[in-house]
């Protein structure tokens, strides 16, 4: 070991040298610098003082130095100070597997190497790169004649190389990848186009063989391309302009028809080094499909927009986020917002009613954007200001999403119905009914609606309480007919019944035994209402105990005074006639109501307060009742002293001696003005709402039909889209594996690690668009429908999973399959999803065990699924021992791209499970899942046996 002081071997060592004196080197081999061996200092003095780049690497370790003319070799990030005087193995790792045997050769050998443009990678400036070296290694020995360390000298010949390498693959990978190329290609010599070169897609294009077309004229060849192109050409070569154009029309002549064609062209001068332009470059990519896919998507959605914009249902588009409004009809425009049509499109619905964001609907949009759920409300409360201030609105809403052919919800498409007057006027019925009731129950009255088909009863507690029960009690219309005393039966109740039937009004006063034994009079009145078709169905009517009347009438046969006192005492409208129907009677309530005192109204007869149309009716039945002797019963009009007419219901009976000789009539006259126009104004606003709501249907059930047509092109624009992706995702996986096979010895192994990256994500890009096409397919229509037994499909299915099965030692139990009617294809891509996710889905170390079996059921007996009860069904009961899943997910994996697990723990693009769903969706079933954790997953799947 030397020791000396002097460290001038340093001085005007550069920025290396400074570094070398400022470093502690207590903790390096070396130890500090005045111990280092004289070879050692005059190696680095001899390095640090040249500019042609060298390094020493010192000792067993190869500890590296290195003059300011190797910095910039290391990169801009500094990483100069790290390395110096640091083993080489530790510095650089990534060169190390290349640079170690080069070290250990010249070491043992003490000769020297002198290596050209050879490949060490190297890490600088943050990233890994290949650098190309011409290297000289010089071994440097003691005076003993040991090897001590390694002299380099260094040149750095990346940039030459690369520039060579590229050149040399550009050259050669242009003429393969114009033949390879998917789009069509062709060059041309000259002003007269000489056919020089064409690819493959070229030939296919024009429907040629090569031989027909090179170094010949382009236009001999193919006449019919001349119109449109000749011009461009001649113009690129004259000129030396780039033309390009999208969606250009082609006359074209393949499979011996001439048609148009649509493409994208590129075309382009060839010029010489010095300018000179010796011929031209065309490409042409066909998009005829698409120009086509194009035309027919703007057919549909002006269909759409036309549909919309005629429909008499208001209806709006939002799009995006903010729900800026792109279409509304007039209906929406005029009978909902009241705004102008300049006021509302291309903006946002905040700002065109800012009243919205105290309310629920902005929220309920969001939500349904955000989900692709739709959404409906009937009869919501709304508040919207237009041009005629703010309004309240009772609406009926529909949201339902948008959505593109990526399948992303892009917008909402909304209908609103107002139902304002359909909501007031039910609550102003409800009002009314209220009113109704409570005036019948302070009368004492009980009301009651009885269905004339079914025979159910419908009454309000009231009438419970006169027929002597608790006014909870729940009676069947037959129990309360059997309390009717016997003796009114048939001569009273009955009667009145049959002849409800002929004039529509239902009348009688009989007698009734409560539970308790105690008799009461009851009096009935009610009205019997039909249908469309002049059939009755309903009878209301009101009922109240007369008892008390009664009693007062038997008093009033005994003595005339006290009913005359008691008539005029009632509210009621009282008259008695004698036994040739003259009247000779009025109480007071007659006066009162009519605005006559007696000796007017016998001065100017009775009939002259009936309604001029009621009179001749009244006229005849008071005779017939007088004639016969039958009580007297009418709804006619009286004239009250104020000149108007009100409904009045008149009844009149004959009082008989022992003999059953009539000796007079006693007659009532009841205002029945309010329940009259009830009647009529309940029954004509029922028939005209069920007139508007039928109308209203038709047309909703019309706008239905021609939006499921449109998505159904919708649909299969989406199939045609997501199938033309898969042509330049084949082309990538034959060039980069064709790279692989020419080209892997002169990759390193990072580049053969991005490569295979590459090819991996192509893969998963390809096995997605499948996926998506195989959903795509699910929504076609127009399938064949064929009964086959299921185990034909499992068998199928199964062949095609076999060496999946196998691999895993798997086994599968079938047990009796059903005949069911289905879409033969469709169930085997159902049955090997289901199979195929069992198996990747399978728990490590477990072989995957599933078992199908199924059985005919009834709709009506499965409670627990959503079924059509009068519809068999097959229930077929798929189950795996796999992995399982947590319950909360049960209904989350039957959606679009839905993954429970990360893509590096199973393989996979989480559509399998949606297009299963799909698949049943079609045939009307219904399907759903449960499973835990490591204890397998079941399937119930529910089809209809008959299509």
């Amino acid at each position: 070991m030397t020791h000396h002081n002097n460290l001038s071997f340093l001085n005007e060592g550069g920025e290396m040298g400074r570094l070398i004196k400022e470093k502690d080197w207590t903790n390096s081999p070396l130890g500090p610098i005045e111990t280092w061996p004289q070879s050692l200092c005059t190696s680095l003095s001899i390095i640090l003082h040249t500019n042609q780049p060298m390094l020493i690497f010192w000792g067993q370790e190869y500890l590296c130095f290195f003059n300011d003319a190797h910095k910039p070799s290391l990169g801009l990030d500094n990483k100069y100070v790290s390395v110096l005087g640091e083993p080489t193995a530790v510095t650089f790792p990534e060169a190390w597997d290349f640079i170690k045997p080069l070290f250990k050769e010249v070491y043992e050998t003490q000769k020297g190497l002198y290596l050209e443009n050879q490949l060490i990678p190297i890490l600088r400036n943050g990233k890994m790169e290949d650098a190309y070296w011409t290297v000289n290694y010089s071994p440097i020995i003691s005076a003993n004649g040991d090897t001590e360390g390694i002299f380099v000298t260094s040149n750095e010949a990346t940039s030459a190389i690369m520039e060579k390498i590229i050149a040399e693959e550009v050259d050669e990978r242009f003429r393969s990848a114009v033949k390879q190329a998917p789009v069509s290609i062709g060059v041309y010599k000259g002003p007269d186009f000489i056919v020089e070169m064409v690819n493959d897609a070229y030939l296919a294009l024009a429907d040629m063989e090569e031989h027909d077309l090179l170094e010949k004229p382009l236009y001999d060849s193919i006449p019919e391309a001349r119109k449109g192109t000749e011009d461009i050409l001649k113009h690129v070569y004259e000129t030396g302009e780039t033309y390009k154009a999208t969606e250009f029309p082609i006359t074209i002549n393949r499979h011996g028809k001439t048609n148009i064609g649509y493409f994208n062209l590129i075309c382009q001068a060839l010029q010489k080094e010095n300018g000179e332009i010796f011929g031209t470059i065309g490409v042409a990519i066909e998009v005829t499909e698409l120009v086509q896919a194009k035309h027919s998507l703007a057919e549909s959605e002006r269909k759409f927009k036309n549909l919309v914009m005629q429909s008499p249902i208001p209806i709006t588009v939002f799009k995006g986020k903010k729900h800026t409004v792109e279409l509304a009809n007039d209906a929406m425009i005029n009978t909902i917002w009241h705004k102008k049509e300049n006021e509302v499109l291309g903006r946002e619905i905040l700002n065109i009613f800012p009243e919205l964001i105290d309310q629920k609907f902005l929220a309920l949009l969001d939500r349904t954007l955000e989900t692709g759920n739709p959404y409906k409300e009937k009869e919501a409360l709304a508040y919207v200001e237009g041009n005629d201030g703010m309004r309240k609105l009772y609406v009926d809403i529909d949201y339902s999403p948008l959505v593109s052919s990526d399948n992303t919800v892009e917008g909402l498409i909304v209908t609103v119905i107002d139902v304002t007057e359909k909501v007031t006027t039910r609550k102003k019925i409800e009002e009314a009914e209220t009113r109704l009731r409570l005036a019948t129950e302070a009368a004492e009255m009980a009301t009651f609606e009885l269905d004339l088909n079914e025979r159910n009863i419908i009454y309000s507690p009231k009438l419970a309480e006169i027929f002597g029960h608790d006014r909870s009690a729940t009676l069947a219309h037959e129990e309360l007919r059997e309390q009717i005393h016997p003796d009114d039966i048939d001569t009273i109740v009955l009667k009145a019944y049959e002849k409800a039937f002929i004039t529509g009004v239902y009348f009688y006063e009989a007698r009734l035994i409560t539970p308790a034994n105690e008799i009461k009079w009851i009096k009935t009145h009610g009205k019997i209402y039909y249908d469309d078709e002049g059939n009755p169905t309903k009878l209301i009517g009101v009922l109240r105990d007369i008892t008390e009347d009664k009693l007062s009438q038997q008093i009033l046969l005994e003595s005339e005074q006290k009913f005359r006192l008691l008539a005029d005492s009632m509210p009621q409208q009282i008259w008695t006639a004698d036994a040739d129907g003259n009247l000779n009677y009025f109480n007071k309530a007659v006066f009162k109501y009519t605005g006559l005192n007696k000796d007017e109204i016998l001065d100017l007869g009775w009939l002259d307060i009936i309604h001029p149309e009621d009179r001749e009716e009244n006229h005849s039945l008071w005779i017939e009742s007088v004639k016969t002797g039958k009580d007297f019963i009418m709804e006619h009009r009286f004239r009250r002293h104020d000149g108007s007419y009100h409904w009045i219901l008149s009844k009149a009976s004959p009082q008989r001696d022992e003999l059953g000789t009539i000796q007079r009539w006693v007659g009532a006259s009841t205002d029945i003005q309010e329940q009259k126009m009830f009647s009529k104004e309940l029954e004509k606003k029922v028939k005209e709402r069920t007139r508007l709501l039928k109308e209203s249907n038709e047309k909703l059930e019309d706008s239905i039909e021609e939006l499921q047509k449109m998505n159904v092109e919708l649909q299969s624009f989406a199939y045609v889209s997501s199938h033309d992706l898969q042509e330049p995702l084949r082309k990538i996986q034959t060039f980069i594996s064709r790279i692989l096979e020419k080209d892997r010895d002169t990759l390193t192994d990072s580049g053969k690690n991005y490569f295979g990256r590459i090819q991996d994500s192509a893969n998963r890009m390809q096995n997605l668009i499948k996926d998506l096409l195989s959903y795509s397919r699910t929504n076609i229509t127009g399938n064949e429908f064929k009964k086959v037994n299921l185990n034909d499909i499992i068998e199928e299915a199964q062949l095609d999973l076999k060496e999946k099965l196998d691999a895993k030692n798997g086994s599968m139990h079938i047990g009796d399959m059903c005949d069911v009617t289905i879409i033969p294809f469709q169930f085997v891509q159902l049955m090997s999803n289901l199979i195929s996710n069992s198996i990747k889905f399978s728990v490590t170390g477990i072989p995957p065990h599933i078992k199908i079996t199924s059985k005919e059921v009834m709709g009506e007996d499965m409670e627990d699924f959503n079924l059509m009860p009068q519809v068999r069904y097959c229930h077929i009961t798929y189950s795996d021992n796999g992995i399982g899943f947590e319950s909360e997910y049960k209904d989350k994996i039957f959606e679009v791209f839905q993954r429970l697990h990360g893509k590096n723990e199973y393989e996979g693009t989480g559509i399998g499970l949606a297009i299963v769903k799909k698949i049943i969706m079609n045939h009307d079933g219904f399907i759903s899942a449960k499973g835990k954790p490591n204890r397998g997953v079941t399937f119930d799947i529910f089809v209809p046996v008959e299509h």
